[in-house]
This record gives structure tokens, C-alpha cells and sequence, in this order.
């Protein structure tokens, strides 16, 4: 927001005022002049030359896009500073969905709720409402102007793709075909956006550290295995990133996890089971140590992004015991509820590392979407999602008992983490 000039005032003699006064009032008019001739000539080549100009947007953005990104930046600016993650959900089919399913190009079909046959699609006009602030609303020129020659990185688990997915979806519409590329290359995919030579990225690590689930495709094992003192293989992609948005909790919750001390191509690494909270925390302790020593603390902004919570028992919410998110259709109205998929201690765990790292001088914001996302039960694919693999006849005469009630349809529940995610890098330096 620009400032009101400060008024200097000066105690001068009356032999120097004249001169003073003209001297002031020829500098004045030296720069009015100069002034005048660079709006005639920001006129003249916006109007007469804008449209057979060879320049391209990176080298030279348009008046329009200066204005996005300058009434942007101030309406973020002149807002309170706001807790974003209390509120409640207001149906708005007005305004939302920020976009559609099917004209989004690089949907995933394991999101896409409505190409796989959901009638009831009232899950995806639902907008979050702070307390005591509006958010505000997501501009995707405005964001890609802000990740000009800039990376995003999303790093974690299938919860984390969807979200990268979201925000791909959010801006897919303002960039020309042309212009727009996706890539994949083994754990990494980046999309670009060419003209901004931005990239928006999601690097798959469900553990954060090394394991035996790190295939990007092929990593459902019957056994979980981590290196909790093994990050490097990974991080070594997010180095010198913009922004990294983390979040790992999904792929932990189990009561035991196994460790190997060494690596797996060898045979005489030491395998031991431990309590999962004990590996987590030695987990987040490998990776604090890797952002304190490789990040940019004056660079880069780092978020993490609290547990989603899941839907996998309805008696949570008053429901039949037994049964889960299949067939809802209403969000949760209960205020403050909390269900049984989410995981208090492994929370503050994460608090706890993040704090340590704060104190040490690296930002890292934690994005607390796990109390608005609590409410969301209808907001799941349920069986409205692609099966990898043929559903058999038990399983049909049975929806609820493959009933995916973990990750979300979209449009849906990960546009907000993404509207709020949004706010934040935009209110970044």
C-alpha cells in the first residue's frame, strides 16, 4: 500500500528563501514535465502500439495485469490480520466452484467425482467463511504473477497431489493452451506456465524421508519400511524452490513402523520396529535438519499443511455404526467437531519441530485446514472415483466397503486450502 508522503519542513534564513523557493519550485517542474512525458508515453505504446507489439508478457506485462496484481496486493494488504481457519461453510452457488471439473485439463480421474457418476454435486458450492474476515478471492493472474520465474512445490502424499492438482485447476483456464506444460519425470511432475516461466510442482515423498513406498506408482507394500535419517535422495529436488507446501501423516498412521539403519540395496542394514510416533518424530527431525541447513531462510517460504481428516466412521457424527462417508450428501453443522481420523499427537509433533525451527529463523507457517476440512463428509469421491482395479461382485454388492473416504472430490474441499495458501504467498514478500 503506498505511503502518504512525509511533509520535510526546514528553518531557513530570509536571505536563502528565494533562492530555496526557486530552486524547489524548478525542480518541481523539471519533474512534471518528465512525469507528463512518460504517461504520454506509456499511453502512446499501450494504446497505439499494444496490439502489434512483439514483446512478450514476461518482458513487458500489460497495464491490465499491473492493475490485477496492484488491487490484489492491496486488498490483501488492508485486511486484518485474520484467523482463516475458523469459520464456517456458507452454500454459495453464485460464486463457486472456481471452476469446472471437465474443463479443467489435467484433472485426475481419482478426483473427478462427477465423471464417475455423482448426481449430487452440492459439494462443490460450498465457500468457506472466517469469523471475522472474507478470504479473499483467489485471482489467477494475480498468483502467476506473483510465481513469475518462480517454483511452488507441493512435497508428500496422495493428499498433498490433490491439492497441487486444485491449484492447477485454479489457474488452468488463465493460461492459453499454448502455453501450459506438464511434465513427469519418475517423483516429480511440474507443470509450467511458459509465459510466466512459472512452475507449480508435486514431488511424491508420502514419508518425507527414504522408503519403501517412494515409487511414485507401484508403492503399496504389505510392509512399510523408513530410513528415518534419509531425506537427500528427495530433497535434493525442492532445493533453491520459491514456496514448499509439505504435508505426511496419511502414510504413517499405523501403531508400529519398521526402521532400517542402512540402506535397502544392502544386506547388512538393521531393521527395527518401533512405536510410529517415535519414528515420526525422528522423520520430522531429519527433515528440520535438512531445511535448516539447504533453505534459503530469506528466499524461501515454507507451509505445512495439517493433517486432512478422514470420514471412515459415521457414528463420529451421529451415523449408523458401521458405515462411513458413502451416500452423504450434507456437510457436518456441529461446531468445533472433531472426528476419529485425526491424530492430536501427531500434531503437535509437528508443532513442536516447527516452533524449534522458528526460533532458529527459518518462517515455516503452519496452514491448520484439519478443523474446516472436519466438517466436510459429503466432500469425499466415495465410489465416484476410477478403480484401478475390477471391482468383484463382493465388493459391489457392498459400496460402502471400498467407499474411498480419504481423499477429495474436485472441485471441492482443496480449493480453499488453496485459497488460504494463496493469501499467504501473496501477502509474502
Amino acid at each position: 500500500m503506498a505511503k502518504s508522503p512525509q511533509i520535510i519542513h526546514n528553518n531557513i534564513t530570509s536571505n536563502t528563501t528565494i533562492w530555496s523557493t526557486w530552486g524547489i519550485r524548478s525542480s518541481f517542474q523539471v519533474l512534471t514535465v518528465i512525469l507528463f512525458a512518460l504517461v504520454i508515453c506509456a499511453l502512446y505504446f499501450s494504446q497505439d502500439h499494444g496490439s502489434g507489439s512483439s514483446m512478450s508478457p514476461s518482458s513487458s506485462p500489460s497495464l491490465e495485469i499491473h492493475s490485477v496484481v496492484r488491487d490484489t496486493m492491496e486488498e490483501i494488504q488492508m485486511m486484518p490480520r485474520c484467523d482463516y481457519f475458523s469459520g464456517k461453510w456458507v452454500y454459495d452457488n453464485e460464486t463457486y466452484p472456481l471452476y469446472k471439473e471437465k474443463e479443467c485439463s489435467f484433472m485426475s480421474d481419482q478426483l473427478a467425482c462427477e465423471k464417475f457418476g455423482r448426481k449430487d454435486l452440492s459439494y462443490q458450492y460450498w465457500r468457506w467463511q472466517p469469523y471475522h474476515c472474507d478470504l479473499p478471492r483467489f485471482n489467477a493472474t494475480a498468483l502467476l504473477e506473483k510465481l513469475r520465474n518462480k517454483r511452488l512445490v507441493y512435497v508428500g502424499d496422495s493428499l498433498n497431489r490433490g491439492q497441487w492438482i486444485s491449484m492447477i485447476c485454479l489457474v488452468d483456464s488463465s493460461i492459453p493452451s499454448s502455453l501450459k506444460s506438464m511434465q513427469t519425470n519418475g517423483s516429480l511432475s511440474i507443470f509450467k506456465a511458459i509465459e510466466y516461466n512459472a512452475t507449480i510442482e508435486f514431488y511424491w515423498a508420502p514419508m518425507l524421508i527414504e522408503s519403501n513406498s517412494d515409487d511414485p506408482v507401484k508403492h503399496r507394500v504389505p510392509e512399510r519400511i523408513v530410513r528415518t535419517q534419509a531425506i537427500e535422495k528427495h530433497a535434493r529436488h525442492w532445493t533453491n524452490a520459491d514456496f514448499l507446501v509439505f504435508d505426511s501423516y496419511l502414510w504413517w498412521k499405523r501403531p508400529f513402523m519398521k526402521v532400517l539403519w542402512g540402506s535397502f540395496e544392502s544386506s547388512d542394514g538393521i531393521y527395527k520396529e518401533i512405536e510410529m510416533l517415535k519414528g515420526y518424530e525422528m522423520a520430522l527431525r531429519t527433515w528440520s535438519d535438512w531445511l535448516e541447513i539447504h533453505v534459503n531462510h530469506s528466499k524461501t517460504q515454507v507451509f505445512w499443511m495439517s493433517m486432512s481428516p478422514t470420514h471412515e466412521r459415521s457414528e463420529d457424527w451421529g451415523g449408523v455404526r458401521g458405515l462411513n462417508c458413502y451416500n452423504e450428501t450434507q456437510a457436518i453443522q456441529k461446531k468445533d467437531f472433531w472426528g476419529s481420523g485425526s491424530d492430536p499427537n501427531m500434531m503437535r509433533l509437528v508443532e513442536a519441530e516447527i516452533e524449534n525451527l522458528n526460533e532458529k529463523g527459518l518462517n515455516i507457517q503452519i496452514l491448520n485446514i484439519t478443523q474446516l476440512s472436519e466438517y466436510r463428509k459429503e466432500g469425499h469421491p466415495s465410489i465416484h472415483r476410477k478403480q484401478w482395479e475390477p471391482l468383484t461382485d463382493e465388493q459391489l454388492s457392498n459400496p460402502g466397503g471400498y467407499a474411498d473416504c480419504i481423499h477429495w472430490c474436485l472441485p471441492g474441499v482443496p480449493d480453499t486450502w488453496n485459497e488460504i495458501l494463496y493469501t499467504y504467498i501473496y501477502s509474502s514478500l
